[in-house]
């Protein structure tokens, strides 16, 4: 999907594993604050065995998941999470390294992906779970009209060990404009 001149988004194909882990290696200290797995990624073979958990379910389960490029540069992925097909809704993840970061990529990214859900896979219900605290993330749904429900208590596990509470947001199809 071609955004602009500057930003394309392709399909996770196996070969993105190598920009993947060189990606999340080069930022891991700025990910990391937000973003559990990265500890968990030593190698381009973690990265490789994500890319397999994706690809490798059926298409009716499959997530979707897209390679972020700027300028022709590995930026980051987007994709969907907790997808529940038969209730049409499913939650959408992101991340860029920092280098790509402040430029305008993930609203526009994040905006593309919704076009596409709503209007060629026919979801109804899209989220987007915020920890608390990361004042970045917090805006994209913010800026693209998302509505706040209110805080999923210990959300998500952290680099720590401690649990973050997140924010839930949600965009229903009819408020898609």
């Amino acid at each position: 999907m071609t955004i602009d001149r500057d930003i394309e988004l392709k399909p996770l194909q196996r070969n993105d594993a190598g920009h993947i882990f060189k990606a999340i290696d080069d930022s891991r200290e700025h990910l990391r604050v937000w973003l559990p797995f990265v500890d968990m990624t030593h190698s381009e073979q973690d990265s490789l065995n994500f890319v397999n958990s994706v690809l490798e379910l059926p298409e009716e389960k499959r997530d979707l998941v897209w390679t972020i490029w700027y300028k022709s540069d590995f930026a980051g992925l987007i994709g969907t999470k907790n997808t529940d097909y038969q209730n049409q809704r499913t939650e959408i993840g992101y991340w860029l390294t920092e280098s790509f970061q402040g430029k305008g990529i993930m609203i526009r990214s994040v905006q593309k992906v919704l076009g596409y859900l709503f209007n060629e896979k026919s979801f109804n219900r899209i989220e987007i779970k915020v920890a608390i605290g990361n004042k970045r993330s917090r805006k994209i749904p913010e800026q693209l009209g998302f509505s706040r429900e209110g805080v999923e208590r210990d959300a998500e596990k952290m680099t720590d060990g401690t649990f973050a509470d997140a924010e839930v947001f949600s965009l229903l199809k009819k408020e898609f404009g």
